[in-house]
C-alpha cells in the first residue's frame, strides 16, 4: 500500500516539477524534461532525474537546477502537501538522447540498405 502511495507521490512532484522548470527557467536552444522522480519513503529526500537535448550541455543544466533547488523545493511544497518537503537532487537521464541517436542510427541503415525492387501487384514473395 505505501508503494502505491508513493508511486502517487512520485508521479505529482514528477508533474509539478516539470511543469515549474518549463515556466520559470529559459532554456536556449535546449529541451529539458522531467523523466522520473523517486521520492524515499520518509519523504526525506527526492532524486530528480532530468532529460536534456539541445544546445546546452546537461552538466549546465543539473547545475542550474541544483543552483535553484531551494526555489523549486518552495514552489513545489506550495502545490504539494507532504509532511516532509523532499530535499531535492538532479541527475542526468540521458535515455533521451540514447533514444535520438538510436533513430538516427536506424535512418542511417535504411538510407544505406540497397533497395529491393517491388513486386508487381498479386504476386509473392517465394521465400515467405
Amino acid at each position: 500500500m505505501a508503494s502505491r502511495r508513493l508511486d502517487k507521490v512520485n508521479e505529482l512532484m514528477k508533474r509539478e516539477i516539470g511543469s515549474f522548470v518549463q515556466k520559470e527557467f529559459d532554456w536556449p536552444g535546449t529541451i529539458v524534461s522531467i523523466l522520473d522522480v523517486e521520492i524515499t519513503e520518509d519523504l526525506k529526500e527526492g532524486r530528480v532525474w532530468v532529460g536534456v537535448v539541445g544546445r546546452m550541455s546537461p552538466v549546465q543544466v543539473i547545475e542550474k537546477l541544483t543552483r535553484n533547488k531551494g526555489v523549486i523545493q518552495n514552489a513545489v511544497s506550495k502545490r504539494v502537501i507532504l509532511r516532509n518537503t523532499p530535499r531535492l537532487t538532479f541527475k542526468h537521464d540521458d535515455s533521451a538522447k540514447r533514444g535520438v541517436d538510436l533513430v538516427n542510427l536506424l535512418d542511417d541503415i535504411d538510407k544505406n540498405l540497397p533497395k529491393a525492387d517491388p513486386l508487381p501487384p498479386g504476386e509473392h514473395d517465394p521465400e515467405l
